[in-house]
């Protein structure tokens, strides 16, 4: 089974799995959160989306609470601070764990491709990223720190886009 078949509902809670918020082309997944360091990112994936969205591309959030507790909120909470603060249009996940006993099943797939440092397993912080193709498969997984729109980031999706 693909990770694109996963159950996976929207932040709003409708139910659907990975490919309802990918669409079916290529994306970036993100662990998100409100309340990091990090949390400036969501400008740059906005970005990113604004970019390439007409070229068949999107970010997706997954709002992850296990990293110092940086997601508390509820869905609406969530919704409302990223819609209000950044902009955000890209599709949002439900809330899920991506490490230990109940990692999301997406996450258990994506854990195992090694980032820029050959590094594979548990999902290090907030902001980790994941650029997977239209079929699903991980092309590439990016550490927290690199931002959104790196030449190493921003030259993947462009291949993928190609």
């Amino acid at each position: 089974m693909s990770i694109l078949d996963a159950p996976l509902a929207r932040l709003d809670g409708t139910p659907g799995t990975l490919r309802d918020l990918t669409g079916g082309q290529p994306a970036l997944l993100v662990n998100v959160a409100s309340k990091c360091g990090l949390t400036p990112q969501y400008s740059t994936l906005e970005e990113l989306q604004a970019t390439y969205a007409d070229r068949g591309f999107t970010v997706v959030g997954l709002p992850c609470n296990q990293f110092g507790g940086q997601e508390p909120g509820s869905s609406e909470e969530i919704a409302e601070f990223c819609s209000a603060t950044y902009g955000v249009s890209f599709p949002m996940s439900e809330k899920v764990e991506v490490n230990g006993d109940g990692r999301h099943d997406i996450y258990a797939e994506l854990v195992e491709t090694p980032n820029e440092k050959g590094e594979a397993g548990d999902v290090q912080w907030n902001f980790e990223k994941f650029l997977i193709g239209a079929d699903g498969q991980v092309v590439a997984r990016y550490n927290p720190t690199i931002a959104p729109d790196d030449a190493q980031i921003t030259e993947r999706i462009e291949s993928l886009l190609a």
